[in-house]
């Protein structure tokens, strides 16, 4: 049901004049469920307030509530078409009236981790695109019959809207900026390992993928108590993200997987002067994978030791400098980072050899960012003591990577494993895709960390012709004098 209720909405957005790709389709969707979520919770909220013998004070203004302006309903339960708005009249509500009520949210707010300082964030970022008030109004009656309220509902959904957001990414020109694998990011949060009271950062956002697959990943293993639920929800995950779209669909990624006020916020992380971050402001855990290939500007690499105009390079230094010591990081960042020869990745390679344990080093092979086109690695680094060896794993599933041969969870098993074996020192973890390297072997002058697998095997090297002519005549001599040797015998 649900899946088929999402295939209708695009239909219908398809339809729309407004509405032309796959990032529209999306945006459109969030913010409509956004607030037929909104409706769910008021309506649980007020639920549990009644059986306190409470009186529960609603966010929203009656007019501007779910039941009222999306769907008036009548005593037999289905829309009331006398007063329900459609047409041009609907659309005139919602952008004249709606979305301005909304925004200003963001002012009344009392800080930035309220779900009203949400509301108004995400009413201030997106527009509403649907044109035709007859498609908006097939699809508030499609959203209206999503139920929010079960665990079981919300995971079907929050499944469905992940499937939404891979498309998205897989449609083209934003693959790497809002969809990272989610069994490459199961697989680092393995190696992690977060752990309840810590907290867990990605200032680098997107589509918050890391953060509710950690969210996942503690919540399953924890003491399902109260302080511990309230401290998942509250003071545990935490991320910045630039794009406007990007922001808001990280939101509800969050929501749907299960966090009602999640601690994004909406900024551009590199704006903040690395020199500035104080220990209250350091995380124990950070994964992310920061924009590939992007260019920031002068003022902008004034707030960084090492100055450069890759985006990549720059978070780097923005994670290391917000671990807290002893903290624990994985980063999915282009493999050029190891090899490059200018002065800001050389000092870049030197900062994180000398101030971090880096580890690990995963391999990832071409095809697993479907429509990026970039080689990656995965860095896995402790910050506060400086790297003697690094493991590599040079990830191979036997297979050319695609749309029709995505990343799986069982291609992550053997590197999972054996990383937990080298952590735990029951085995070398030398195979024909894994090698160690120390650190006393690279040279200073570069510091070059470039995967070279020592393992594979050599191809013997192609002869030149004269070798192979002067063989075949060789060959022809000694047959010769075989021959010869042959009719004497005769």
């Amino acid at each position: 049901m649900f899946e088929q209720t999402f295939r209708n909405i695009d239909d219908i957005l398809y339809k729309d004049s407004g509405a032309d790709s796959e990032l529209d389709y999306i945006g459109q969707t969030s913010w409509v469920l956004f607030l037929r979520y909104l409706d769910e919770l008021e309506r649980d909220k007020a639920d549990e307030a009644e059986l306190k013998g409470e009186e529960y004070a609603y966010i929203l203004d009656e007019q501007y509530r779910w039941p009222n302006w999306a769907m008036p309903k009548g005593e037999d339960g289905k829309l009331d078409h006398h007063i329900a708005l459609t047409g041009p009249d609907l659309v005139q509500f919602v952008d004249g009236k709606l979305f301005p009520y909304l925004a200003g949210f963001k002012q009344k707010a009392d800080n930035a981790q309220t779900i009203e300082y949400k509301i108004g964030e995400i009413f201030s970022e997106l527009k509403n695109k649907i044109q035709s008030g007859y498609n908006l109004r097939e699809i508030l009656e499609y959203a209206d019959e999503l139920p929010f309220r079960s665990t079981k509902d919300k995971h079907e959904l929050s499944h469905l809207y992940e499937t939404k957001i891979k498309n998205m990414g897989n449609a083209g020109r934003n693959g790497g900026q809002y969809y990272t694998p989610r069994p490459l990011i199961r697989a680092m949060i393995q190696v992690i390992d977060p752990q309840m009271g810590e907290k867990v950062y990605d200032g680098a956002a997107g589509s918050c993928g890391f953060l509710c697959e950690a969210y996942g990943y503690m919540y399953e293993r924890m003491d399902k108590t109260t302080d511990n639920l309230k401290t998942l929800q509250k003071d545990t995950f935490y991320g910045k993200e630039k794009k406007n779209l990007a922001y808001v669909i990280g939101i509800m990624n969050m929501i749907l997987h299960g966090i009602e006020a999640p601690n994004i916020i909406h900024i551009n992380t590199l704006g903040e002067n690395i020199r500035d971050i104080q220990e209250k402001n350091r995380y124990h855990v950070i994964l992310a994978n920061p924009p590939f290939g992007g260019k920031e500007r002068k003022e902008v690499q004034q707030n960084f030791d090492i100055k450069t105009g890759e985006t990549a390079f720059l978070f780097m230094q923005h994670f290391i400098k917000s671990l807290k010591t002893g903290g624990r990081a994985a980063i999915v960042i282009k493999n050029t980072v190891l090899s490059n020869t200018d002065n800001a990745s050389v000092a870049l390679r030197k900062l994180i050899l000398e101030s971090c344990n880096l580890h690990t080093i995963l391999d990832m092979p071409s095809g697993t960012f479907l429509g990026a086109g970039v080689k990656t690695v995965t860095l896995f680094f402790t910050k506060g003591e400086p790297t003697k060896k690094i493991w590599y794993y040079q990830l191979d599933p036997g297979r050319n990577m695609g749309k029709t041969n995505p990343l799986n969870d069982k291609d992550m098993e053997e590197f999972v494993k054996l990383q937990k074996d080298v952590t735990l020192s029951l085995s070398k973890g030398e195979t024909e895709k894994s090698w160690t390297l120390r650190v006393s072997e690279v040279l200073e002058d570069t510091f070059d960390l470039s995967v070279k697998n020592p393992n594979t095997r050599k191809e013997a090297p192609l002869r030149a012709p004269s070798e192979i002519l002067a063989e075949m005549e060789a060959l022809d001599t000694e047959t010769n004098a075989i021959l010869e040797s042959i009719k004497e015998l005769i």
